[in-house]
């Protein structure tokens, strides 16, 4: 696979336009760069826009189907015209704008409706996490299947055959760590670990060893950092999807949990809320119990919050 410095994307005049809208028709890419072409094919058409880890760093999220788009402008630089959108789904920050191929939604002049969302049971959550097993990790993809039409859309120079991992690359098949557990909620739960480090209700952790930590947590509870998220699935595994530059153990795994804790402990610090605007704190993680059923489930136990309270002062 050959590689591409992001700096050398070429960005676009944008236009401002009368308030409009859009509407994802599919699912659909929203990149950090307006320069679709330059990212799929590159000068010489069959280049991808990855760094030195194989992953396109251009790539944000993957829109699900229905989710709708403020439109802010609109790229004309380019053979087919680039929307510079913003979205509820996709509240961050953004230093270049998020961009969406407009051949992918459609317009509206009138205010869409929000993209409707169901949370799935815990369940059909675990269940749908452990079928990722297996899945590659894919930067910005939080679809395991990625986007097939985007060969269609981009198509690789005289239609050559790619391999098979540019390939994948290329119609962006895979799963990053939130991506993981966003396509398995179904898109209901935040996007990305700087909004998840604040998701839901924090468990009370510092200062508890590995095994209270075990004996506190319950199914789906998030192991969570900026930059990284696991997701538990009892009290003897959790699930996570790594970024493994030597390609050979990334992607979607499943790992003992009082192991994953032992390593974590070594490195990081647990605490009962994220600090990361203190340059002084130590680097730590949080847990997140974020699920109104598990959370209404753990209530319930009369043995949950005196425990992991008396634990602490022990």
């Amino acid at each position: 696979m050959l590689f591409l410095l992001l700096s050398g994307l070429t960005a676009c005049a944008v236009k401002q336009l009368s308030p409009r809208y859009a509407v994802a028709t599919g699912p659909v890419p929203v990149l950090n760069t307006s320069d679709f072409r330059s990212v799929f094919g590159g000068s010489d058409g069959i280049t991808l826009a990855v760094d030195q880890c194989g992953q396109l760093r251009s790539l944000e999220f993957i829109a699900l189907p229905g989710t709708a788009f403020r439109i802010e402008g609109i790229c004309s630089d380019f053979h087919i015209p680039v929307y510079r959108v913003t979205s509820d789904d996709y509240p961050y920050p953004a230093t270049t704008g998020y961009y969406v191929d407009s051949r992918m939604v459609r317009t509206t002049d009138s205010y869409p409706a929000p993209r409707e969302r169901t949370l799935p049971n815990p369940e059909s959550i675990i269940s749908q996490l452990v079928s990722a097993v297996g899945t590659p990790y894919q930067w910005g993809s939080n679809l395991r299947q990625g986007v097939p039409e985007m060969l269609a859309l981009y198509p690789p120079a005289d239609n050559q055959t790619l391999e098979k991992e540019t390939q994948e690359t290329w119609t962006l098949q895979g799963l990053d760590c939130s991506g993981l557990l966003y396509e398995a909620t179904a898109g209901w739960t935040p996007r990305n670990t700087s909004e998840l480090v604040g998701y839901g209700s924090p468990l009370p952790i510092a200062g508890l060893d590995v095994d209270q930590i075990v004996q506190s947590v319950m199914p789906l509870d998030l192991i969570v950092w900026k930059g990284h998220v696991m997701i538990i699935l009892d009290r003897q595994r959790l699930i996570e999807s790594r970024l493994d530059c030597q390609g050979t153990a990334g992607g979607v795994t499943i790992r003992d949990l009082r192991e994953a804790l032992l390593q974590l402990i070594a490195v990081r610090v647990p605490l009962n809320e994220y600090e990361s605007h203190n340059p002084a704190a130590p680097q730590g993680f949080v847990i997140r119990r974020w699920h109104p059923t598990v959370s209404s489930a753990a209530e319930t136990r009369p043995e949950s919050k005196t425990k992991a309270q008396k634990t602490r002062h022990d």
